[in-house]
């Protein structure tokens, strides 16, 4: 199985609150991330298809098609945006990195399956909150 990944970055804001929850309950557990006038990331997103090329083109996508999906369907929705309250896709989603790239995941995966060679899907998203925190979501690990 051949693997592609095309990485880009956005900029955006959010801030982690469970509006179920008390704001004791959300300041414990988000901590400065609860920040109630919000705090900003310069995300770095991955994402990798996985299959077999294409026996004509040699390609399992067209990396500039990739390219122009993840600018539609991820960053221009959410650079230099408040994830919490300027992108539709993510409403009532608490905005951690691993709520994230689920939703990231969700929202490219048919467009990215439909632009590549037979049979090979969208294999994982991972998204850089910062250098050392890391959320991959990968559903054919079966775990």
């Amino acid at each position: 199985m051949i693997f592609v990944t095309r990485k880009t970055h956005f900029n955006a804001a959010h801030r982690l609150h469970n509006p179920n929850k008390s704001d004791q309950w959300n300041e414990d557990t988000y901590g400065k991330c609860n920040h109630p006038n919000w705090h900003g990331h310069n995300y770095v997103l991955e994402v990798t298809v996985a299959g077999e090329p294409d026996p004509e083109t040699g390609y399992l996508i067209d990396l500039g098609d990739l390219k122009q999906i993840i600018k539609d369907k991820i960053h221009d929705p959410c650079d230099h945006k408040n994830l919490n309250l300027d992108v539709p896709f993510l409403a009532g989603i608490i905005p951690t990195s691993e709520n994230l790239v689920r939703a990231f995941y969700d929202q490219l995966r048919e467009e990215v399956e439909a632009a590549s060679s037979k049979g090979a899907k969208l294999w994982s998203v991972k998204l850089y909150e910062t250098e050392r925190n890391i959320a991959e979501y990968c559903p054919y690990l079966g775990v």
